[in-house]
């Protein structure tokens, strides 16, 4: 089982969100700190009934041969409101009861979302990082904060994501004529290996499969029972 760090409550307001945000930014490690992946998770949350249920989808791929090796998904009802910026607050709890439940302990995790490009640099994929101690990448498909240059059209190709005059994470072109991704270090690694094991799992599609399994699993365009 994956142990998850109780390190404070969820039923907080936004503006002590924003507070515990600003203290756990200092834990993010932005280097590498793992050594061999084998198994990499991808985790994605959908909602249900009108956003009143949140639904957490966790996949667990082999990274070799990018099996499926195990897939779960968890529900909760929705307690945190929809605030940009907090969308960690509205979504962990859930991850955290799917992550739960997994047998097969992954080395890295590729969260939906961001993770150090943030306005408080503790998006989804960070927060989650240091609550599980794993490895964390945050794969977002639209841009949350920063400016950067046209991504040139090659598959592979990526240009810098910069905040405030800071490198916040990669917008990386996975697919030609395809739209990017923005990409940037969740905990526990380096932005430019970050990129690259991104690029590790993108097969055929513009999300790594990892990102892209539990997108399928949290938004109910496939079920459980087809693994």
């Amino acid at each position: 089982m994956i142990h998850v760090t109780r390190l404070h409550n969820w039923n907080v307001t936004p503006s002590a969100a924003i507070e515990i945000q600003k203290t756990l930014a200092d834990k993010v490690i932005r280097h590498d700190t793992f050594d061999k992946i084998q198994f990499v998770a991808g985790i994605d949350v959908g909602f249900e009934d009108n956003g009143r249920i949140t639904r957490a989808a966790v996949c667990i791929l082999d990274s070799n041969t990018l099996q499926d090796i195990e897939r779960t998904i968890a529900r909760r009802p929705t307690e945190f409101p929809y605030v940009p910026g907090l969308l960690s607050f509205r979504e962990i709890p859930a991850i955290i009861d799917a992550l739960e439940k997994i047998k097969t302990i992954p080395q890295m995790l590729f969260c939906d979302g961001q993770g150090y490009a943030h306005p408080r640099r503790l998006g989804i994929a960070s927060h989650l990082g240091i609550l599980t101690g794993l490895p964390s990448i945050g794969v977002g498909k639209s841009r949350l904060v920063g400016r950067h240059q046209t991504v040139p059209n090659t598959r592979g190709a990526w240009v810098p994501l910069v905040d405030n005059g800071e490198t916040v994470g990669a917008v990386l072109r996975t697919r030609v004529n395809v739209n990017p991704l923005y990409i940037s270090s969740g905990h526990k690694i380096a932005l430019e290996s970050a990129v690259e094991c991104v690029m590790r799992f993108v097969t055929r599609y513009k999300l790594p499969e990892p990102t892209r399994l539990a997108d399928r699993l949290a938004s109910r365009k496939t079920d459980l029972r087809k693994f």
